[in-house]
């Protein structure tokens, strides 16, 4: 995986680079003490993270996060400050690390990121009977859409939970409902999709699946409950 860690502090990042040299599947691309360096580097190379500090001159981390658009790696913020913690989460990155970094640390968010990473090349297409196309490292997997529990977009990704484990897809949800049965999956929040079938019960807005939670929006209450078979 190709690192590239953003900080304008010349000893952080001399810290990050040591710390990322000792992980074996790593390869520090570039340092860049600006978002605006980021930015351009993340446009010219592949890059597959961004170790990024938050409050640098110019643009800052949480700033630089919303503009890269699809060319976006997957983020992990590094950063002195506690209170950016909601803000960044709401952009769906990775992990969020405060500083100073420690090797136990650092080493629990690469393994957030390489879960993500190991998963986030994978196509999605439905086929003509009911079942979609996983492709991960090369390899075309077949997935039944029954098995299908809900979806949950992640930033530029969409995780499919199935019963026991999740695909991640580089795409967005609203494409994937498209080619998904409105008859057996429903939105139920901009970041929600569930499968009708496997809605265990709903209380206090929150839908349970599979002993997990879905939120349910005030704009798709009324769409939902028009959908349930309720007595």
């Amino acid at each position: 995986m190709n690192c590239l860690i953003v900080d304008d502090n010349k000893m952080a990042c001399i810290a990050m680079k040591q710390l990322a040299s000792q992980v074996e599947d790593l390869t520090v691309v570039g340092e860049c003490s600006t978002a605006m360096e980021a930015y351009n580097l993340v446009h010219s190379q592949p890059v597959d993270i961004l170790f990024l500090d938050i409050e640098m001159p110019e643009m800052t981390g949480l700033e630089l996060t919303r503009h890269l658009g699809n060319k976006r790696p997957i983020i992990v913020f590094t950063t002195s400050r506690k209170e950016y913690a909601v803000d960044a989460f709401e952009l769906n990155v990775a992990d969020y690390i405060v500083k100073p970094v420690t090797a136990l640390r650092f080493l629990q968010a690469v393994e957030k990121v390489r879960e993500i990473y190991s998963s986030n090349r994978v196509d999605f297409s439905v086929g003509e009977k009911e079942f979609v196309f996983i492709r991960d490292n090369g390899i075309l997997k077949r997935l039944l859409i029954d098995d299908i529990f809900f979806l949950e977009a992640m930033g530029d990704y969409v995780k499919i939970f199935t019963k026991q484990t999740f695909h991640a897809i580089h795409t967005t949800l609203r494409k994937v409902e498209e080619k998904l049965p409105p008859n057996k999956f429903l939105r139920v929040h901009r970041s929600f999709i569930v499968a009708l079938n496997k809605i265990e019960k709903i209380e206090e807005g929150v839908i349970v699946i599979n002993n997990k939670t879905v939120p349910v929006a005030d704009a798709y209450r009324s769409i939902l409950n028009k959908q349930l078979n309720i007595l």
